[in-house]
């Protein structure tokens, strides 16, 4: 037998219910003054075993020590805590049984077995190979097993890690130098190579299993279905046809239907799926939860749900938290508030109150999801037993629906409670201090982060995105830098593009692209929605933006939807409108961002009808428009002078559910005055009252007053701006009164407005423009200085002639 892989320890378990006792002088058989204890007969130890005494057995071994028992029985006792899953009892009496008996009984293959399969289910590995060495000591008396074999190999698979100790080679040497392999040795070798995540060679393994003529068990198919799963969705089909040709015995192991069903929906081929589950004439509550899951992560949110209504109206079949834990998730991920309230009605009247704790957590999940934070909030409050995950929900739920600040104020209640902040609740932090730009809770969260070494853990990508949208992506670019090569991957390269986009740096965006690129990782669509912003003409430009288009569609990505949907931005910002509608027109799925970003698009390039017209189609497709496409549609209303259908637009709003925001105002202040309804747009804000006291509106009506001539009500609509914007501080809007003031020859007010506003800080933002030359962003002619130089020429020459 192979030897372990480093030096053995031994065993550390010492005697725990036997007392020490001594011989007494007198009497051979006398132990400690008393008649020593006759040996348990086997009836009596099988018994208690078959009725699941197995504490009861194990005292008669105990009672007879310190002679030592037959190891026949001692085997019983071990088999039966292994095969109830009591693999803690059974290394215990295997440590009493090797300590305490004086002689110790000798240990059989069979003991070996079960101690080292013991030791597997507990994922001891330093006590596994403390047996692994005790048993090569006695190598020579025992019979070399299949069984034994097993065991090792089994120990070995179960405990060490892919990474850094050697685990490949380990497992590999204790396989291949087995002298006959059975079912079990090939099933526990491809089940371990899908678990460290290489499914090809456990695929590779298991058509080896076959050439070798070992035929298969029902394990074996539960083993190598989810390699199938993770690497080539052909084998499915070859897999469960093998199956097939097994017959009745492995298609009706309730064990494989379940693992069928997960290997084919996670395949997406969800039709599949529904004919093993359909085909199977007995299920149990596995099967059925396992099809009601299948669907759920498949989007199947209605399939999902008639199936769970079928099964709450059986009789035969039992629900179980797990059940529910679907139909909730379905609810959750369908936003369908109603259904999460029924299923939450039918918990508290079939559970009388008392929810477990994880049906507790996934209820509080399925009301923020919906929108009903308070009502999760209430919920969560409410719960009689509370768990770090009930903490999380509750703080991620706050974040996600923009409360920020109270998911933060969680937090400082969850350490006063006594509970320990893990890497969720950090990822919701930094969420936090992204949304809020709060830089200082960020450095307060990656401080918290190094301390108690959570690093590597996968925050690295959640503490960039809060340094670049706190403004600091030099700390950004220290976090990736840090990273180093090995832990760089999709998810942190794709966090460092979109800061670099969202920092004004275009150009380092896509120089990051690039070199993801020639790192040899391969862009996602998260990738490509996150580099293609960057090519806006002050970015990348549309060259650069067309090569990433080019990738797109080599790498199928294109019909994606949030790729489909950057590409409409890109090129509508780039002046291609046409190319934008292409895009548009071959997108084979559209969200209400594609249609806003398309509208928003004809509507900037003058298109106000096809704009219009979009947005209808758009109903029709039966997706609900939100606040942003009602507002890029009637700018598009606006931009092409479409006055009734603007208004007729946003007075439809409420009855979408979209409330009008001041920006909407705002844009239906500017439509009513360019087409000279000035008077109508005074009277649209003053109807607004208090609501409508926007430094914006008042701005864009002044404007417009300005503009027309109407100096009457250019008067009044002053009066109402000074009074908001002392309270809210606009420079551009104080710069526009003083020109009025002094268009008016008002000098007196048109200067103290200019020596307010130098009071208060306030300067208007120059105007400033940008050039593109051999994909150079430009902001300064190079020659400024001769520039400068000629003109103080000019002026000199002009005082001369005068």
């Amino acid at each position: 037998m192979s030897p372990p892989p480093r030096c053995a320890v031994s065993l550390p378990l010492a005697p725990t219910n036997a007392s020490a006792t001594s011989t007494g002088g007198g009497g051979g058989g006398g132990v400690g003054g008393k008649k020593a204890q006759t040996h348990p007969t086997a009836s009596q130890v099988r018994r208690l075993c078959k009725q699941g005494q197995l504490d009861r057995a194990r005292l008669l071994l105990v009672d007879a020590l310190p002679r030592p028992p037959p190891m026949l029985l001692c085997n019983a006792v071990l088999i039966a805590y292994v095969a109830r899953a009591l693999p803690d009892h059974a290394l215990r009496l295997y440590a009493l049984l090797n300590h305490a008996a004086r002689p110790a009984p000798r240990s059989d293959h069979y003991t070996y077995s079960c101690a080292l399969t013991a030791c597997a289910r507990t994922r001891r590995l330093r006590l596994g190979k403390s047996v692994h060495a005790q048993l090569l000591r006695r190598a020579r008396a025992l019979p070399d097993t299949a069984v034994l074999r097993n065991s090792l190999l089994n120990l070995y698979a179960s405990c060490v890690r892919y990474r850094g100790d050697g685990g490949v080679d380990v497992v590999r040497r204790l396989f291949d130098g087995m002298p006959k392999r059975n079912a079990v040795s090939w099933n526990t070798l491809f089940g371990w190579y899908v678990k460290i995540g290489r499914p090809q060679e456990a695929l590779e393994l298991f058509a080896r299993m076959l050439e070798d003529g070992v035929r298969p068990t029902p394990v074996s198919f539960v083993n190598v279905f989810p390699a199938a799963a993770s690497d080539d969705p052909s084998w499915s089909l070859v897999l469960y046809g093998l199956l097939l040709k097994h017959g009745l015995e492995y298609v009706n192991d309730l064990f494989v239907v379940s693992s069928a069903i997960v290997m084919f929906s996670e395949l997406g081929d969800v039709q599949s799926a529904w004919k093993v589950f359909d085909h199977t004439a007995k299920k149990n509550t596995e099967v059925w939860n396992t099809m009601i899951t299948g669907y759920v992560q498949n989007g199947k949110f209605a399939e999902a749900m008639d199936l769970f209504i079928r099964l709450l109206g059986s009789k035969e079949v039992p629900l179980d938290v797990v059940t529910f834990l679907s139909a909730l998730t379905a609810a959750s991920q369908s936003q369908d508030g109603r259904l999460g309230q029924q299923l939450h009605g039918y918990l508290i009247k079939g559970m009388h109150g008392a929810l477990p704790v994880i049906l507790g957590n996934a209820l509080v999940v399925m009301y923020s999801r919906c929108g009903n934070v308070q009502t999760a909030f209430e919920l969560f409050d409410r719960l009689p037993e509370m768990d770090v995950v009930s903490w999380n929900t509750m703080v991620t739920a706050f974040v996600q629906n923009d409360f920020d600040l109270e998911g933060l104020l969680l937090v400082y209640q969850m350490q006063k409670s006594g509970f320990v902040a893990d890497s969720v609740t950090l990822t919701a932090v930094l969420s936090a201090a992204s949304n809020t730009g709060d830089l200082q809770i960020g450095k307060q969260a990656h401080g918290y982060l190094i301390r108690h070494g959570f690093e590597g853990e996968g925050l690295e990508s959640y503490l960039i995105d809060m340094y670049a949208k706190s403004g600091r992506i030099e700390m950004a670019q220290r976090v990736f830098d840090g990273c180093g090569d090995f832990k760089r991957d999709e998810v942190t390269w794709n966090a460092m593009i979109a800061g670099y986009t969202q920092s004004g740096q275009p150009e380092q965006a896509i120089l990051a692209f690039r070199a993801m690129l020639e790192a040899g990782l391969e862009p996602n669509s998260v990738t490509l929605a996150s580099v293609l912003p960057a090519c806006d003409p002050l970015g990348g430009g549309i060259s650069a933006g067309k090569q990433i288009h080019c990738f797109a569609v080599r790498r199928c990505l294109d019909s994606n939807v949030f790729v489909g949907t950057a590409l409409v931005d890109m090129y509508s910002k780039c002046g291609e409108i046409s190319a934008a509608e292409h895009v548009f027109a071959s997108m084979s799925e559209k969200s209400t961002v594609s249609y806003t970003t398309m509208i928003s698009g004809l509507g900037q390039h003058g298109f106000g009808e096809r704009a219009v017209s979009l947005f209808y189609s758009m109903r029709e497709k039966r997706l609900k428009p939100d606040a942003v496409t009602f507002l890029a549609v009637i700018s598009a209303c606006n931009y092409s002078g479409l006055v009734e259908e603007g208004l007729t637009l946003y007075r439809s709003m409420e009855a979408y559910g979209v409330a009008p925001t001041p920006q909407h105002h705002c844009c239906v202040v500017d439509l009513l005055a360019k087409a000279g309804r000035v008077d109508e747009a005074y009277e649209f804000v003053e109807g607004w009252g208090e609501e409508g006291n926007f430094v914006s509106i008042w701005g864009s009506l002044l404007a417009s007053c300005k503009a027309q001539g109407k100096q009457e009500l250019a008067n009044l609509v002053t009066e109402r701006l000074l009074r908001v914007e002392k309270k809210y501080g606009h420079a551009g809007y104080n710069v526009l009164l003083s020109h009025i003031f002094a268009a008016e020859s008002n000098w007196s007010s048109a200067d103290s407005l200019r020596k307010e506003m130098r009071l208060r800080g306030l300067r208007k933002v120059a105007g400033s423009s940008w050039i593109k030359v051999q994909d150079a962003t430009l902001q300064n002619y190079p020659k400024n200085g001769h520039v400068y130089s000629m003109l103080h020429g000019v002026d000199y020459d002009r005082d001369e002639i005068i």
